[in-house]
């Protein structure tokens, strides 16, 4: 009988890996994809959108296209997972059993866990919220420009100071520069989590005249008096909000109790097995490994995924492990951009920013659709 491989959660990980595992596993396996909307949203395009350098059409394909024939596609949420009898239970009432699973659920966005958050501050964690992000950057005629963080970890650590650098160029080009102030509340000691690209970013802000506010943990927005308040008692005025809501794991997940507090999933680092179910493996966002919540980590993740069940099933041992891998683009505006490439064990060097590396974004935006969700990239 053909193993039964479930997989929740239709975005680059969860694409990837059921992808690889029909092509390697054929009749070995039946592999089925349960997702609750049935589209493939390519999120790093969101912060494009809120500057108005995107069309939100070219961000989403119905993920029935972007699987293999004998991939099944099941269009609804799961409500949650029961390891011992190994099943998973959809919001419906239907069941699917399962004798592998892998949870590629991503993470979740909580704007509503900090008061006035929702009122009074914008983001681009989605695509509704980028659409009205872009409207209130286009009606903007100066002022004090605030990007802030709501807790870590977040979805692609480098986004909010590559949104700060980003919004500082359009301000210019919109003649609003000198009325205006940029400025970056950071909830570290330095711009963002990677230090190394943090030095190389910081001189590039303070010459553009971009203000760094470090320690600076947002706790609460005041819509009425237009202010930002930090968990450290600090309070800071501004005209425009950016804030990155909070995140956590997925609501299923948290039903089944697979996560800790906040959802995420105790994964082995190596196997990216669950820490208490071998037969349950995770990626992406839904981890709780310290490396860089990102549809790069989810990437490099699914090759290995797809090997160690592919090796279980056929009784081979496993060929592959996870080493931390990852790979991203950080813009840092005036077309120009740099790369973080890094693991485990090897901290990122970013080179100096470029063109090359800016357009090496932009054409890797365009060929996603073709390459990254069937495997094509390594």
């Amino acid at each position: 009988m053909p193993a039964r491989v479930v997989v929740l959660g239709g975005g680059v990980g969860g694409t990837l890996v059921a992808n690889l595992l029909s092509k390697r596993l054929r009749r070995d396996a039946s592999v089925t994809v349960v997702d609750g909307s049935g589209m493939h949203v390519y999120q790093p395009g969101f912060l494009y959108v809120a500057l108005g350098q995107a069309d939100a059409l070219w961000l989403a394909r119905d993920e029935r296209t972007l699987l293999r024939k004998d991939v099944e596609l099941v269009v609804e949420n799961a409500a949650s997972v029961d390891p011992a009898a190994q099943v998973v239970h959809l919001v419906r009432g239907g069941t699917i059993p399962y004798d592998f699973l892998v949870v590629a659920t991503g993470s979740r966005i909580v704007r509503e866990d900090v008061p006035g958050m929702v009122a009074g501050a914008h983001d681009f964690y989605s695509l509704d919220g980028a659409l009205r992000l872009r409207e209130a950057i286009r009606t903007f005629k100066g002022g004090r420009v605030v990007v802030g963080v709501a807790g870590i970890p977040y979805k692609c650590p480098p986004a909010p100071v590559e949104f700060t650098l980003l919004v500082e160029e359009l301000l210019r080009h919109r003649g609003l520069r000198d009325r205006s102030q940029v400025m970056l509340l950071s909830p570290l000691n330095r711009a963002f989590t990677v230090e190394s690209a943090s030095k190389l970013v910081q001189p590039i802000m303070e010459k553009r005249g971009i203000e760094l506010r470090t320690f600076f943990n947002v706790e609460t927005v005041d819509p009425q008096k237009r202010t930002v308040t930090s968990l450290e008692g600090e309070t800071v005025e501004y005209d425009l909000a950016i804030i990155v809501p909070p995140h956590r794991g997925a609501r299923v997940v948290e039903e089944s109790k697979l996560g800790d507090q906040a959802g995420w999933i105790p994964t082995d680092r190596a196997t990216l097995q669950h820490a208490a179910h071998e037969r349950i493996f995770a990626l992406g966002d839904a981890t709780d490994l310290p490396i860089s919540k990102s549809g790069s980590t989810a990437h490099f993740e699914a090759p290995v995924v797809a090997s160690r069940i592919a090796a279980i099933v056929q009784g081979t041992a496993p060929r592959e492990a996870y080493a931390g891998r990852v790979m991203c683009f950080l813009e840092t505006g005036n077309g120009r951009a740099t790369t973080l490439r890094f693991d485990y064990a090897h901290p990122p060097t970013p080179p100096t920013p470029s063109r090359m590396w800016h357009w090496a974004k932009w054409a890797f935006n365009r060929v996603y659709w073709v390459t990254v969700p069937q495997g094509r990239i390594a």
